[in-house]
């Protein structure tokens, strides 16, 4: 069954604490790069997005820089993006990263 909107959230864990990433900024854009929605991930790591996604590529830039400098830790990437494609075939995507100050990890949650 194909679905014309997608929900989408996601989930950040600091795997070099092992605790949830709180307060890090998430942007959601679709493939011209327009910001669909901004959002901080609350005490927990999450965030869901509230528009729903039309199929095609859409990217979750998350703000990793500003996070570990505002906690006065050393870090790698200014910002990690993360482009996923929606086929409309499913009613929700969740997007996980795992982050630490030199290195990343996502994949596709559920």
């Amino acid at each position: 069954m194909t679905r014309d909107l997608t929900t989408c959230s996601t989930h950040v864990l600091d795997a070099a604490l092992g605790v949830p990433a709180a307060g890090l900024g998430v942007r959601l854009a679709d493939a011209t790069g327009d910001v669909l929605a901004a959002a901080v991930t609350d005490d927990d790591g999450r965030v869901r997005f509230d528009p729903g996604l039309a199929p095609g590529p859409h990217t979750l830039r998350f703000e990793t820089g500003a996070w570990f400098a505002a906690a006065d830790r050393d870090h790698f990437h200014p910002h990690v993006e993360v482009a996923f494609e929606v086929t409309g075939e499913q009613p929700h995507l969740h997007v996980a990263l795992l982050l630490s100050p030199f290195a990343y990890t996502t994949y596709r949650g559920s």
